[in-house]
C-alpha cells in the first residue's frame, strides 16, 4: 500500500515537464507539419494562377506578327497620311479587336505617333497620341517581339501589350501594338480562398483579386525604384503606395504579417514569370495553421490530464483491490459456509423445477393435440364452404339444363327432332361444365391444380353468355361488351375465369332487375402488361359500409334463400390465383363498377387446360 502511494506521487511530480514539452516542442512541431500542408495547397493554388495567365497571354503572343503582315496596314506605314489607308486600317482593326475580344489594337510609326487604332471612334482614341516612351515601343522598333504590362496613359485601363515590328520590304517602317485585357482573370481571384496577386520587378502590385492592395508596393519604395517606374510611365499618374507589412520566415515558408489593426500573417508562395516579367504570388492566411496547432497542444494536454487522471485512479484502484483481496480472503470460510446451507436449498429448488418442467412437457402435448384438433375442424368448415358453393354454383347451369330439356320434350312432341338433338346436345355440354366447374370449385380451400396459362377473352365470354342468357332475359337485362379492336390473351384458366364472370353478371343482373335501365357493359382495357375488365351496371351501388366486406366468405345483402353469400369470395380467391386482383367500387354515374385486373399472355405460352 505504501510503496503504490509512493508511485502515485511521482506520476504527479512528472505531469509539469511532460507539458511544458508537448507546449512548446510538440507546438513547434504541429505548426511546422500544418505550414507544410497549407504550402503544398498553396503551390497547387499557385500553379493554376499561373497556368492561367500563361494559357491566356499565349493566345495572343502571335497575332501582333500576324496583323502586321497584312497589306492595308503595310500600306498605311508607306503613306500614313492617305486617309482612305487611314479609314480603311482603322475598320480593320476594329473588326479584328471585336473578334479576338481584345483591348486594343493600333499602329504605330517610328517617331511613336499613332496613325491607326481599333478604338478611332471612341473617346479616348489612341490615334494622334505618342508613347514612343514606352518599352514596348522602343523594343519593336529594334525589330524584336515585345511585351509590357502597364497601366493606359490615355484610356486609364490596365492591359499586357504585345509589339511587333512592321516590315515594309525588309526594312521595319513601323510598330503595331496588340493590348490585351487582363480584369477577366483578376476578377476569378476575388473572394477565394487564397490572396492572389501579380508583381513587376519593382515589387508593385499590377494586379490582385484585393483592389486596396492595387498599385501598392511589397518593397519599400525609394527613390531608385520610383524613378525607373515613372522612366516608361507604366503606372500613368496612378497613386502608388507601399503595403504596410514586415517578413519573417517560419524554416522554409516565407511569411507576411499586415501591419493593420487586424494584424493578418500569410504564408507567401512566389513564382517568377520570365516571359512576362512579373512575379505571381499566392498568399494563404495562416489562422487556420495557429488554430489547428492550438487546437491539437489543447487536446493534447486534455489527452495527458486525462492520461495521469486515469493513472492515479488506476493506482489508487490497485490499492484498494489489495485492501478487498484482504478482506475477501477473511469472508471466505463464512461464505463456504453459507453455500453448504445454500446447496441444499438449491437441491430442494431442483427438485421442484423438475416437477414443474414434466408438467409443462404434458400440457405442450395436449396443446398440440389440441391444435391438431382446431386443424382438422378448420378442413371439415372449409369442406362445408365447398359444398355450399358447388350448390351455389351449379344451380343456374342445372336452370338452364331444365329449360333445355322441357323444352327439348317439347320439340319432340312437335316432331321436331333436329331441334330437340340440338337442346340434347347443349346440356350434355352444360352437364361437361358443371363438372368442370364442380372440380374447380373442389380446390377452393387448396393451391388449384389447373395449369394457368394463356386464354382468349373472347372465348370465354362467350361460354359466359351461355350459362347467363337465361338469367339476363329473366332480369330483362341488356349485357353490352365491348372487347376493344384486337383480341386479348390473358393468364388465366379458363373455367374459373368463366366461374368469376357469371358470378359477377349474375350479381349485375340482381342489382337492376326491376329498374328502368337495366344495361351491363362489360369491357377490356389495355395497361402495359395488365389486361382490365370492367363490369358495370346501373344499379344502386355498393354501400359504403359493406365495400370492405362484400368479399367474405357467406356475407350477402340479398334475402334468405336468394344467395349463400359465396360467390364474391370464390371469384376473389380465384383472381387472386390467376396472380391478379378483383376490387368493387361506385360510379361517378351511378351503379356498380367491378374491375379484373389480369396480366397480359401471349399465344407461345403454355395454353391453360
Amino acid at each position: 500500500m505504501q510503496s503504490v502511494r509512493y508511485r502515485l506521487v511521482a506520476a504527479i511530480c512528472l505531469v509539469p515537464l511532460v507539458l511544458y514539452a508537448v507546449v512548446f516542442q510538440g507546438g513547434a512541431l504541429a505548426t511546422r507539419s500544418y505550414m507544410d500542408e497549407a504550402s503544398l495547397q498553396a503551390s497547387s493554388a499557385l500553379r493554376l494562377a499561373v497556368s492561367a495567365l500563361s494559357g491566356h497571354l499565349s493566345r495572343y503572343e502571335p497575332l501582333p506578327a500576324l496583323i502586321a503582315d497584312h497589306d492595308g496596314i503595310k500600306d498605311l506605314i508607306v503613306h500614313p497620311h492617305d486617309g482612305s489607308l487611314r479609314d480603311a486600317a482603322n475598320s480593320y482593326l476594329k473588326d479584328i479587336n471585336r473578334l479576338l475580344e481584345s483591348s486594343d489594337i493600333y499602329v504605330m510609326t517610328l517617331d511613336g505617333n499613332t496613325i491607326a487604332a481599333s478604338n478611332y471612334d471612341q473617346p479616348a482614341s489612341f490615334v494622334g497620341e505618342n508613347f514612343s516612351y514606352r518599352p514596348y515601343f522602343q523594343d519593336a522598333a529594334k525589330g524584336n517581339q515585345s511585351r509590357f504590362y502597364a497601366l493606359g496613359t490615355t484610356s486609364l485601363k490596365r492591359g499586357y501589350y504585345f509589339a511587333s515590328p512592321i516590315r515594309v520590304d525588309g526594312r521595319i517602317s513601323g510598330v503595331i501594338v496588340f493590348k490585351v485585357d487582363i480584369d477577366s482573370i483578376e476578377t476569378s481571384w476575388r473572394g477565394g480562398e487564397y490572396k492572389i496577386f501579380v508583381s513587376d520587378p519593382e515589387g508593385i502590385i499590377f494586379m490582385t483579386g484585393s483592389p486596396e492592395w492595387l498599385y501598392s508596393g511589397i518593397f519599400p519604395l525609394n527613390s531608385a525604384r520610383l524613378q525607373r517606374t515613372q522612366a516608361s510611365r507604366r503606372y500613368a499618374e496612378a497613386t502608388l503606395k507601399s503595403l504596410p507589412i514586415t517578413r519573417s520566415t517560419l524554416d522554409d515558408h516565407e511569411l507576411m504579417t499586415m501591419t493593420t489593426a487586424d494584424r493578418r500573417e500569410y504564408l507567401v508562395l512566389s513564382q517568377y514569370m520570365p516571359e512576362a516579367d512579373w512575379t505571381v504570388n499566392v498568399l494563404m492566411d495562416t489562422a487556420s495553421v495557429r488554430s489547428q496547432t492550438r487546437t491539437m497542444i489543447v487536446a493534447v494536454v486534455l489527452f495527458l490530464c486525462l492520461a495521469g487522471l486515469a493513472l492515479a485512479i488506476l493506482l489508487q484502484r490497485r490499492a484498494r483491490l489489495e485492501e478487498r483481496m484482504r478482506m475477501q480472503l477473511e469472508a471466505r470460510n463464512e461464505l463456504e459456509h453459507r453455500v453448504e446451507e445454500r446447496t441444499a436449498d438449491l437441491a430442494l429448488v431442483n427438485q421442484r423445477i423438475e416437477e414443474e418442467i414434466a408438467e409443462r412437457r404434458l400440457t405442450e402435448q395436449e396443446l398440440r393435440k389440441t391444435q391438431a384438433d382446431l386443424i382438422q375442424a378448420g378442413k371439415l368448415a372449409g369442406l362445408g364452404q365447398m359444398s355450399a358453393a358447388l350448390s351455389h354454383e351449379l344451380n343456374q347451369p342445372l336452370a338452364a339444363a331444365k329449360t333445355y330439356a322441357d323444352s327439348a320434350a317439347m320439340l319432340i312432341d312437335l316432331e321436331r327432332v333436329p331441334e330437340a338433338r340440338d337442346n340434347v346436345r347443349r346440356i350434355s355440354g352444360l352437364i361437361d361444365r358443371m363438372a368442370s366447374i364442380s372440380r374447380h370449385l373442389r380446390n377452393f380451400a387448396r393451391k388449384p391444380n389447373e395449369k394457368l396459362g394463356p386464354v382468349a377473352l373472347d372465348a370465354v365470354i362467350a361460354d359466359t353468355l351461355e350459362i347467363v342468357s337465361a338469367r339476363l332475359k329473366t332480369a330483362d337485362a341488356d349485357l353490352e361488351i365491348d372487347l376493344g379492336s384486337k383480341t386479348g390473351l390473358v393468364k388465366a384458366g379458363s373455367v374459373r375465369l368463366q366461374q368469376v364472370l357469371v358470378n359477377i353478371i349474375t350479381n349485375a343482373a340482381d342489382a337492376i332487375e326491376g329498374l328502368a335501365d337495366r344495361r351491363i357493359h362489360l369491357s377490356t382495357e389495355y395497361q402495359g402488361e395488365k389486361i382490365i375488365l370492367t363490369i358495370r351496371d346501373h344499379g344502386p351501388g355498393v354501400p359504403a359500409a359493406i365495400t370492405d366486406r362484400i368479399f367474405d366468405p357467406f356475407f350477402t345483402t340479398k334475402g334468405v334463400g336468394k344467395g349463400l353469400g359465396l360467390g364474391l369470395s370464390i371469384s376473389y380467391n380465384i383472381v387472386k390465383d390467376f396472380g391478379g386482383s378483383l376490387s368493387v367500387s361506385n360510379h361517378p354515374e351511378g351503379g356498380a363498377m367491378f374491375r379484373i385486373e389480369l396480366e397480359a399472355a401471349t399465344a407461345t405460352q403454355e395454353a391453360a387446360e
